[in-house]
């Protein structure tokens, strides 16, 4: 077995490309292998600003031989037929064998391929694989470049190191020949480095300044940056992202310590820390918080005695950074240092010019200039948008009802026509990522309300999945309103999400939607909303054909987020029809979103139990009874009743005030047990649901399982006695009823 070295050595490298670049260079050469019939023992992938490189460990030294069949035409076929067929195959008449396929005599060709030198392989996968390497930008370069057949490659490909155990790989692509020589260090090596073979790579080029192993680059950059910081006395502010992005900028990393004006400091937070993230690539540094009791560290926080124990406290920001050099420097690095102080100072400089700028202009005037920005065609400008989302978040803040936030519906209104002035400042303009959050801070610097302030930092919540929810109450009621906005403007004309298509971000408002209202316990009903967005030009008039079919597109959007949330729950591990059981239920389809969410997990417990899977089993077989005698002398019916504790299925037979019809005829101790029981556990099942106890109601039907049990053991149903069997099957139809009013068990497969 035999080690395999291949390095694509290039100009710079995009870091954010190289991961993917990995990825696709052991893809592509896997399925070369593979297709060779080759396999490696292990396979090793390794990136540079500067080169692409792959180890396959344990390749053997040829193929295998394969033998394989093809077969021809019948014996009796012409000559051209034959002939044909032996060319395709390379063989020759006499080689081919005649064997019996279904009674008549059949040529076959069979064909020995000897094993081939892997080294063969090799060279004839290299430049395949680097002619269709993906990546997302590409170029061409040099004289060659007139022509659109030339290579393609993300920056000027520059050299190819192709080493199969201590051997080369001839191979040559554009003009370019594989070679045992690579280059060292861009500054800290000259000429050229002779690798002898896949083991010495690695030292080899460390030995030259080049550190090719890009894990080991950034657990340099993770250790020395947390180093240089604490060394100072301070504590890094951590970011994984840029540790990989330092990474892909350095051969032979060197973390160093700066330091900013702390005048600066002045400028949100965010802002330093963006406009050293962004445009220098530099790490922001903390003060370390003090120790229990107030010693050492640092400041105590003063205006958060008591933090949210979930919370991760941290000190305060500190003029400091750590920049990653891609050098060894004579002097330590104090000329690169005092380099990036100054290109930082110059970006500090402007971020806090435009900080400035923007809160000479009141909040309400930089809200006038959105009428400037459509916000689409089809739906007018941001400024329309915000007066929509104004009217909806005041509405919903006067909403009245168990589970309902209650906020003030006026500082709710002057939030939600704030929310979106930031967009036409300066400091957003530079840094689109920081909207919302520089509303919130030039509303805290005019004096507005905290709840506004922080309505409009937080109104975008939540953007992602780890992102946070919002809980109070005006932002919770802004941040809806928004999302809902979203959803309804875009419906109402006709642009939803189709298959994987969604330019509009539908799904995931939707999704926050569901997480505002599940997080903070909202009792919302969806149907609610959909009138109230209808009910704003949808006056007493007769309704025109477009007028219905606007109404019926939008009252499909809480099935749009119902549809979201099954996703989340079987996400969570609640299985799918446990799901649509519980959005489905006493024939209709559920308007509030939390209520699902509890009835699912409820009845997921509950199916999951003894009495559970008993009870489901007793209930497919009263309801396959009853499908069956359906069109007899029971008809069971769908009911609209208003009473949501109470719809279900009912018979058409006559009652006595109680829900059932009296017996004409005594019945058996089974089936008297069966109507005992559902007496007993129709009241408390009904109750329960009243009060949204779904887990009570669940214990309520666990005490039919055992009558309903006993029943199909004792009783037969399609008696010859018409009374008994249209009593008995009035019974199993009173059982599903009771069932049904917890979910739509139907759904439940088992």
């Amino acid at each position: 077995m035999t080690d395999f070295l291949l390095e694509l050595l290039s100009e710079e490298i995009p870091a954010r490309m190289q991961a993917k670049a990995r990825a696709d260079l052991e893809r592509l050469f896997t399925e070369q292998m593979t297709a060779a019939g080759l396999k490696a023992g292990a396979i090793t992938l390794w990136s540079t600003p500067r080169r692409l490189a792959l180890i396959a460990r344990d390749l053997p030294a040829q193929t295998e031989a394969v033998s394989e069949e093809a077969k021809g035409p019948p014996e009796a076929a012409p000559d051209q037929a034959v002939e044909g067929f032996c060319r395709k195959n390379d063989v020759t008449r006499d080689q081919l064998e005649i064997r019996d396929v279904k009674g008549r005599p059949t040529y076959f060709a069979v064909i020995n391929k000897p094993g081939r030198d892997t080294k063969d392989v090799l060279a004839e996968a290299i430049p395949a694989i680097i002619r269709a390497f993906p990546w997302p930008k590409s170029m061409r370069w040099g004289d060659a470049s007139a022509s659109t057949e030339s290579l393609r490659w993300v920056r000027p490909l520059s050299g190819i190191v192709a080493i199969f155990g201590d051997d080369l790989v001839p191979c040559e692509i554009d003009g370019m020949t594989s070679a045992y020589d690579t280059v060292g260090h861009r500054f800290h090596h000259d000429g050229m480095i002779t690798i002898g073979n896949a083991d010495d790579y690695v030292e080899k080029l460390r030995a030259c300044h080049v550190i090719v192993d890009h894990e080991e680059r950034q657990n340099i950059i993770r250790d020395g940056a947390a180093k240089a910081a604490s060394d100072a006395g301070l504590e890094l502010v951590e970011d994984e992202g840029l540790v990989i992005e330092n990474a892909g900028l350095t051969e032979w990393p060197v973390p160093l310590l700066g330091a900013f004006d702390p005048a600066f400091l002045d400028v949100p937070k965010e802002v330093i820390q963006l406009t050293a993230r962004v445009n220098q690539k530099y790490f922001i540094c903390r003060t370390p918080l003090p120790l229990a009791g107030g010693a050492g560290g640092g400041p105590v926080d003063k205006g958060n005695p008591t933090p949210n124990p979930s919370r991760k406290r941290e000190g305060n920001l500190a003029p400091y950074f750590v920049c990653t050099a891609n050098i060894d420097a004579s002097d330590g690095g104090k000329a690169i240092v005092a380099g990036n102080e100054k290109v930082l100072a110059a970006r500090l400089s402007d971020a806090k010019f435009f900080w400035e700028l923007d809160q000479k202009t009141a909040l309400e005037d930089h809200a006038k200039k959105l009428s400037n920005i459509v916000f689409h065609e089809k739906l007018g400008t941001v400024a329309d948008k915000v007066e929509r989302v104004a009217k909806l978040a005041e509405w919903l803040a006067s909403l009245e009802g168990t589970g309902l936030l209650r906020a003030n519906p006026e500082q709710t209104k002057q939030a939600a026509r704030l929310c979106k002035a930031d967009l036409v400042t300066e400091m957003v303009g530079e840094f689109p990522e920081l909207q919302g959050l520089m509303g919130g801070y030039y509303a805290e610097k005019e004096g507005l309300p905290v709840e506004v302030s922080q309505a409009i930092r937080d109104h975008y919540k939540p953007v992602g999945q780890g992102d946070d929810v919002p809980t109070d109450p005006v932002t919770v009621w802004v941040s809806l309103a928004d999302k809902l906005d979203t959803l309804f403007s875009f419906f109402d004309i006709g642009l939803y999400p189709t298959g994987s298509k969604d330019p509009f971000a539908l799904r995931r408002a939707a999704l926050g939607i569901i997480r505002i209202i599940l997080e903070n316990n909202l009792t919302l009903q969806s149907d609610l909303v959909v009138e109230f967005w209808l009910g704003q030009d949808d006056s007493a008039k007769d309704l025109t054909d477009e007028d219905v079919a606007r109404r019926n597109l939008l009252t499909s959007i809480p099935d749009f987020y119902v549809d979201r949330l099954k996703v989340q729950l079987r996400d969570s591990g609640v299985r799918h029809d446990i799901v649509d059981a519980s959005e489905r239920w006493n024939a209709r389809t559920d308007a509030r979103i939390d209520r699902i969410k509890n009835r699912a997990e409820a009845l997921q417990a509950f199916v999951e139990t003894t009495d559970g899977e008993n009870l489901l089993a007793g209930y497919k077989r009263a309801s396959n009874i009853l499908k069956k005698e359906g069109a007899g002398a029971v008809r069971v019916e769908r009911s609209r009743d208003t009473d949501e504790g109470r719809h279900g299925l009912s018979t058409s037979l006559e009652t006595n005030g109680e829900g059932h019809k009296p017996l004409s005829y005594t019945p058996e101790k089974a089936e008297k047990a069966l109507i005992e029981a559902l007496d007993a556990a129709q009241p408390k099942v009904s109750a329960a649901i009243e009060a949204e106890q779904f887990e009570q109601a669940m214990t309520a039907l666990a005490a039919l399982r055992g009558p309903i049990d006993q029943f199909f053991e004792d009783v037969t149903v399609n008696d010859e006695d018409e009374a008994k069997r249209e009593a008995r099957l009035a019974l199993l139809a009173r059982f599903r009823n009771a069932v049904h009013q917890v979910a739509d068990f139907s759904k439940i497969e088992g």
